[in-house]
């Protein structure tokens, strides 16, 4: 990622393998010229066409023609980089795309590296380091509501709400420094209440972008679904039916699941990782032992956990104990087997969290538990604002929140510390910088676009 932004670079930008169309994007100052060299096609050459023009025409190699293509011409700035740029759109298969990048190649461009276009539309003023990141998240989505959230990243929704919080921090830091040129008995008594209160309002600001992270996580790698209880309750048939498909194998011997079982499955809009666990019970035996640690751990980390009881058993303190592990809006209780008789224990504990009585041997009940862990998963999504922050945005938000939480302590001291307060909220603001690319250094960049695919 340290090659010179100046060269024209190339790539193919579409997925391997048999499709319609294969495209070659080229982008620098030599575009036009390579365009030139390659293309031939009526009228005159591509570097003597507008933008927006779309030209039918061959790419010539030695004197041979390569493929048939159409050839789209975008002029700086306006354009994905802000550069010159072509799209060569030939037939699809690897080895058209291959014969039309060799051209390019060969009329003086480079291979471009991971991610260098979004690198370079951040690098020429485009967009910010938060919508060159929706762009990947955006390709990665694999829900609606993902892709929708990583849309309006693209869209600068997410930046706005970070510019308006670093704006707010700089003033903020500005009348602190503005007071290190004067002594104490100079100032207005109700100056740094003032500042101090306007940093509660940063802190406050701060801590509402944080708290976006649950619903981030959720929405790029999927809600964790985690289905708990005893031996024999049904978990593996709920996964199955949940699935559509036999996943697990269900057998009426206990201990049948002895490791867990991971899928992924989309619930109203949202990714899931639904998660299929070892049932809780004393044993002698090490696997089934190693299993339910696992199980007790998947509990643990669980965003919903749908446990799973015997309606005609009672709930004894293992079942008890393991529903406390997790708060009532995150519990989902299923009181399977509900045909056999209800025991008045589970009745009990029925009235305190959202729960489903069902007998999944009739095969008819699944739909209604999906709707009520799809209704979990929207509570998990509370707020208007649907752009939500990375663990890379997590970390620095952590970073300057400490900073800010500190400068405060310094302010509202007996004696007031205003220059090493100055210093905190520096601190704090490069680190903001970082999230939007206010301040950036080739590290950082490498680490973003070195994820992206080449051609994008």
């Amino acid at each position: 990622m340290m090659n010179n932004v100046s060269d024209t670079i190339t790539a193919i930008a579409t997925a391997p393998g048999e499709g319609a169309i294969a495209i070659v994007r080229v982008s620098g100052p030599q575009s036009m010229t390579i365009a030139d060299a390659i293309f031939r096609g009526k009228g005159p050459p591509p570097s003597q066409r507008d933008a927006g023009t779309f030209l039918h025409g061959r790419i010539i190699s030695h004197d041979e023609t390569a493929d048939e293509v159409l050839l789209l011409i975008y002029r700086a700035p306006r354009s994905y980089t802000r550069e010159d740029s072509i799209e060569i759109q030939g037939h699809g298969g690897s080895a058209a795309a291959r014969r039309i990048l060799r051209c390019v190649l060969d009329a003086g461009a480079r291979m471009a590296e991971p991610g260098e276009f979004t690198k370079r539309a951040f690098l020429n003023g485009r967009i910010d380091l938060l919508q060159a990141e929706a762009v990947l998240d955006l390709i990665r989505s694999r829900s609606d509501r993902a892709a929708a959230s990583a849309l309006e990243q693209l869209e600068g929704g997410l930046s706005h709400a970070f510019d308006a919080v670093y704006d707010h921090l700089l003033a903020v830091a500005a009348d602190i420094e503005a007071t290190l040129d004067f002594s104490e008995d100079e100032l207005p008594s109700h100056l740094m209440s003032t500042i101090s209160a306007r940093l509660d309002s940063v802190e406050s600001d701060l801590k509402g972008l944080l708290f976006t992270w649950d619903e981030g996580h959720v929405l790029r790698d999927g809600a964790l679904i985690v289905i708990g209880g005893k031996p024999n309750v049904g978990k593996s048939t709920l996964l199955n039916q949940l699935l559509g498909v036999d996943r697990a194998i269900v057998n009426r011997m206990p201990g049948t699941t002895r490791d867990s079982i991971e899928e992924q499955i989309v619930i109203n809009g949202y990714l899931v990782r639904l998660v299929d666990t070892a049932g809780l019970r004393p044993t002698d035996c090490e696997i089934e032992v190693e299993g339910i640690r696992r199980a007790r751990q998947y509990v643990q980390k669980a965003d919903i956990l749908v446990y799973m009881v015997d309606g005609s058993r009672w709930m004894d303190d293992e079942d008890v104990a393991c529903l406390k592990e997790k708060s009532d809006e995150k519990i989902v209780l299923v009181v399977n087997k509900s045909d056999l008789g209800l025991c008045e224990s589970n009745r009990s504990y029925m009235t305190k969290v959202t729960h489903v009585s069902c007998s999944l041997l009739a095969g008819n009940d699944v739909g209604r538990i999906r709707n009520v862990i799809a209704e979990k998963l929207s509570k998990l999504h509370v707020g208007q604002q649907r752009s939500v922050i990375s663990e890379r945005h997590r970390r620095l938000l952590v970073m300057a929140l400490k900073d800010v939480a500190e400068a405060g302590l310094l302010i509202n001291r007996s004696e007031s510390d205003p220059a090493l307060a100055s210093s905190r909220l520096r601190a704090a603001l490069e680190t903001l910088g970082e999230v939007t690319g206010r301040v950036y250094h080739d590290e950082l960049l490498n680490s973003i676009f070195s994820r992206f695919c080449i051609g994008k």
